[in-house]
């Protein structure tokens, strides 16, 4: 599949898109635009933003079709081996998950907007913009030419954000065999210096843990806008990051190292190391799991955690972080209904939204705390020669490398064969029901010197406790991987 896309007038937010598809030997074809994206569990419906189409064979003549459904077009096509598919897309967003055009500015995700034909979800991809020649590209496919990327599949190709101007900035940096790309873009003049000391540092830090890393080139891709915002999506080599205001101030850079490390762990941690439920993605409807709690609530817990280890955060900053997680979780939904799996399941039906009262809980606050517990666990049986990182990487040794999902039983499987004991408490108070987490979780801070207090308004606050044997296996624990 081919695809070209124009913008004629960008200041319309209009994107034209030309598919062209060969080797058709059918006399129907379906073609398919995704109702969501990979890294937000919830149907998107892309097509809203189509405002007309078209199908053609290669001399120009239209050629009959129907929608199916309210993104699938079935395309009459007797003796005729190729056609195109020509329509546009409204994209005047930006946000990470988004596509946004205007005349100095391009910002695309192809999945939002590039159909596919049933049965070529494995052909190779071309994508060709029709930029000023001045822009740059950053994205993590390849490069045919200037303006031409090329994907391996479809899957590659709706993984692969990318941003084009003539104002990008970037810098690199190298460890072991992989490249990293910093990009921005946005009215910022970054302190490259700071960013790839610290960016090396938490990359080397997880890097050290997992043992490997999945790509060969890997890409931060920063949009910074002058208002408000923190949003970040994992990619399959690359990260697409949304921040702002850009005042270039202390909380900015704070949370580009927050939002950073984060993504960079899902390179290994739900892009390869998969549930087997999204394994291939299927496009067209819900991917239902239940181990999001994994995908989303360890990676946030490590994101910060890698901050720490690696010299980036210092103690306090790292304690300001993960009482964010206990306030979010126990000052909104402490007496939530849903166990984690439950709320893992229940993504696609309303877990970005605020919701009724005490119905789910956060896949990434409590499933971090949930992290939390068990990293502590598995140190505390073993004295520090295991941890969670063993888990990782036994997952990513068994199921990432050779790409194959796993399972909820997989997982606690793993989980036990590392902590070398049944851990039937941990799975039924912390995962499968909704009993509070607050015990568990103390018990488990105790052995590394800190508490959690409960006010009597319900509030809460992460303390230091004063026993030095305790105060010694803090530091092993936010100092070292095993």
């Amino acid at each position: 599949m081919r695809y070209h896309l124009s913008s004629p007038i960008p200041e319309s937010h209009f994107i034209d898109i030309e598919c062209s598809i060969d080797k058709i030997g059918a006399d129907t074809i379906e073609i398919q635009l995704p109702a969501w994206r990979p890294g937000r569990y919830e149907l998107q419906n892309f097509a809203k933003n189509i405002q007309r189409f078209g199908v053609f064979d290669t001399s120009g003549n239209p050629l009959i079709f129907r929608k199916i459904t309210k993104d699938r077009w079935l395309i009459q096509t007797p003796g005729v081996s190729e056609i195109i598919v020509r329509y546009n897309y409204y994209a005047n967003i930006q946000n990470a998950g988004s596509s946004y055009v205007s005349g100095g500015f391009w910002y695309v995700n192809p999945v939002n907007l590039c159909v596919y034909a049933e049965g070529y979800l494995n052909e190779p991809c071309t994508l060709e913009l029709a930029i000023p020649d001045h822009f740059q590209i950053a994205c993590g496919l390849k490069k045919k030419d200037t303006k031409t990327l090329s994907a391996i599949d479809y899957y590659e190709l709706v993984d692969s954000p990318l941003m084009a101007s003539a104002t990008l900035q970037h810098r690199t940096y190298q460890l072991q065999e992989t490249t990293f790309y910093v990009w921005m873009q946005g009215n910022i003049k970054p302190n490259w210096q700071q960013i790839l000391i610290d960016f090396e540092k938490f990359t080397a830090s997880q890097m050290a843990a997992m043992g490997s890393f999945p790509e060969s080139e890997y890409h931060f891709l920063n949009l910074i806008l002058p208002t408000p915002y923190y949003h970040g999506v994992e990619h399959r080599h690359s990260t697409m990051i949304v921040l702002g205001p850009d005042d270039e101030g202390e909380g900015l850079y704070t949370d580009l190292l927050g939002v950073s490390s984060h993504e960079l762990f899902h390179a290994w941690n739900i892009i390869r190391i998969r549930p087997k439920e999204l394994l291939p993605y299927d496009f067209t409807k819900e991917n239902y799991f239940s181990t999001c709690f994994v995908a989303e609530g360890v990676t946030t817990y490590y994101g910060d955690l890698f901050l720490r280890r690696s010299g980036v955060f210092d103690d306090a900053a790292y304690y300001r972080e993960l009482q964010v997680y206990m306030k979010r979780h126990f000052e909104n939904n402490r007496n939530a209904q849903q166990s984690l799996a439950e709320s893992s399941w229940d993504l696609w039906l309303d877990g970005y939204e605020k919701g009724i009262p005490q119905r789910k809980v956060s896949v990434y606050h409590k499933g971090a705390l949930a992290a939390l517990i068990l990293d502590v666990t598995i140190r505390k049986i073993h004295q520090h020669q295991y941890s969670l990182d063993d888990v990782m990487r036994l997952l990513w040794e068994r199921f990432g490398i050779p790409f194959a999902g796993y399972s909820l039983e997989d997982y606690q499987a793993i989980v036990e064969e590392v902590a070398g004991e049944p851990l039937k408490w941990y799975w039924d108070d912390c995962i499968l029901s909704n009993i509070p987490l607050e015990n568990h979780l103390n018990h488990a801070l105790s052995w590394v010197g800190l508490q959690m207090v409960t006010f009597s308004d319900g509030t809460v606050h992460l303390q230091e406790l004063g026993n030095e044997r305790a105060v010694l296996q803090r530091k092993k624990w936010l100092s070292s991987g095993i």
